[in-house]
This record gives structure tokens, C-alpha cells and sequence, in this order.
């Protein structure tokens, strides 16, 4: 018999994950029996799988302290990948300080902590626990941009600030994805701040960028300087199964992190022929 292991999602009425199906096939040619299971189902027996791979469980992030303590679970009675404690650092950005790599330019508003920052020619304010461009605004106008950092640390969440770079627009960024620690496939994500704000949410009274259409994301070959800061990004966190590493470059060529994705990235399996076999190879290799 072979391995059992649970893709790890949520509760997902509109099919946004495509992806389960095309890896659970490829799994499955490897002689790995998945699963698809809801993060915050109370009755999975988490033990009784070799493996659980975290996925896409894409509403932790208005829930990130009981998301955590699942994690936590889990790791104590099965093998989790990503591991636990890659999970826990990289479910907030505050990350990017810490790196040794060279990352997009970045200042903090914590909670408590006076609003400061460098006057820059266009500005993004998000908050360090979010995904897509929730709770995102990109802004020329400073005062807007201090108003949103202020909002985000009066609501107990720290602001990230930082330059909206003219190069996105020119040639997007570019997302590197790894199975195992092995390069699989690249591709061209277009900017994720280039639309309108939607109407204000009924609830919270926050708008939400709009977002491209993964249809408007395109394969790419990587330039060499691309690889090698993907390859030094991916040092200082041995032992994943997956890693996407997004880059973009300064205006005067120099490539940089601008988001490393070790927690629930849309892996872009059908972008490559052999993308979904890498991670299957990997998972195999890994259990």
C-alpha cells in the first residue's frame, strides 16, 4: 500500500483552488494516495496520515492564531510540509527583516509605534498578515499612505510600507517555483496593484485591489541572477517541500525579493508540462 497524505485546503464553494485534482493525479502515479481535507475539520485523525501537505487553507489569514495552533497539532503527530516552524515565520511578513538576501525595500508601523517613513515617489501600505492584495492600497498621495498605516497598527495589525516599483509594470514579476529544493518551472506574474479599489466591504468599510486573472500570467525562462537569488533566498530555509519565490527588479536592473511563498502559494501547475510530476517527485522523496 502506498503512503497516505493529506492535501490540506478549506472550505472552498467555488472551486478557487484548481489545483487539487492535477496534483492528486500526479501523487497518485508515484504510488501516494491523497486526500482532500479541510484545514478546520475537527474530525480528521491527523495521525493517521504519513504525510499532510498544507496547501491551500486561504482563509487562515482573518485566523491565523487558531490556523497556527493546527499547525502546531499536526507537526506534533505527523510529518507537515512545510514544517511548523516555516509555517509560523512565514504566515507574516515581518519575515523580510530577517532575511540575509536582498528584499524590496520595506518600513513598519507596529502597533503602538509612531507613523514614520521615508518620503517615496508612490507608495504601498498593506498590512504584514494578508494575502493577495487585501487591505492594500497603492498611493502617491503621502497623507492617504500614513492614513492606511495608521488604520492598520489602530487595528492591531503592522503596516508594511514600501515603493511601488515602475518595473512591475514593465516586465511583472517573475515567480520561481521549487519541489524539493529542485528548480520546476517559472512564470511572469503581471501586477497585482495595477487595478481599482472595489467598493468598500459592507462589514469592514475596506476596499480590495483587483487582482489579475490567472489566464494573464504567462511561462518564463529565468536570467541567471534571477536563479542565483532564488538559490540564496531558499539557504536560510532547508527541508521544503515548496517554495515560490517572487522577484522583481529595481530600475536599475538588480533583481530582489519582493515576497517569498512557503505557507499556501498557487503553485501554477499547469504552466509547465512536468510541474505537477516535480512535486510529486518531491513528496515522494520527502516521506
Amino acid at each position: 500500500m502506498g503512503a497516505s497524505v493529506a492535501y490540506v485546503t478549506f472550505a472552498d464553494p467555488d472551486g478557487v483552488d484548481d489545483e487539487k485534482e492535477i496534483a492528486l493525479a500526479a501523487w497518485a502515479e508515484v504510488g501516494i494516495a491523497g486526500q482532500i481535507v479541510r484545514w478546520d475539520d475537527p474530525e480528521v485523525d491527523w495521525a493517521a496520515f504519513d504525510a499532510v501537505v498544507v496547501r491551500s487553507p486561504w482563509d487562515y489569514i482573518d485566523r491565523r492564531a487558531e490556523f497556527l495552533g493546527w499547525v502546531r497539532r499536526v507537526d506534533s503527530v505527523t510529518r507537515l510540509l512545510n514544517p511548523a516552524a516555516v509555517l509560523e515565520r512565514n504566515t507574516d511578513k515581518t519575515y523580510l527583516r530577517d532575511l540575509k538576501a536582498p528584499a524590496i525595500a520595506t518600513y513598519w508601523v507596529a502597533p503602538g509605534e509612531a507613523v514614520d517613513f521615508p518620503v517615496l515617489d508612490e507608495y504601498v501600505v498593506k498590512p504584514s498578515v494578508s494575502s493577495g492584495a487585501r487591505d492594500t492600497i497603492r498611493t502617491r498621495d503621502r497623507k492617504e499612505a500614513e492614513a492606511h498605516a495608521a488604520r492598520l497598527a489602530a487595528e492591531g495589525r503592522t503596516a508594511m510600507i514600501q515603493p511601488y516599483l515602475d518595473m512591475v509594470e514593465a516586465e511583472g514579476e517573475t515567480s520561481l517555483l521549487y519541489f524539493g529544493g529542485r528548480f520546476s518551472h517559472a512564470v511572469r506574474r503581471p501586477p497585482m496593484l495595477a487595478g481599482e479599489v472595489t467598493a468598500p466591504d459592507e462589514e469592514n468599510g475596506r476596499g480590495e485591489l483587483r487582482t489579475p486573472e490567472l489566464g494573464q500570467h504567462l511561462p518564463r525562462t529565468p536570467e541567471p541572477d534571477q536563479f542565483a537569488l532564488a538559490e540564496r533566498v531558499l539557504a536560510e530555509f532547508p527541508e521544503l517541500l515548496y517554495a515560490r519565490v517572487d522577484l522583481v527588479r529595481l530600475s536599475d536592473g538588480t533583481p530582489v525579493l519582493i515576497e517569498l511563498e512557503l505557507t499556501e502559494p498557487y503553485l501554477f501547475l499547469r504552466w509547465a508540462p512536468d510541474a505537477a510530476a516535480n512535486l510529486a517527485r518531491a513528496l515522494a522523496e520527502a516521506i
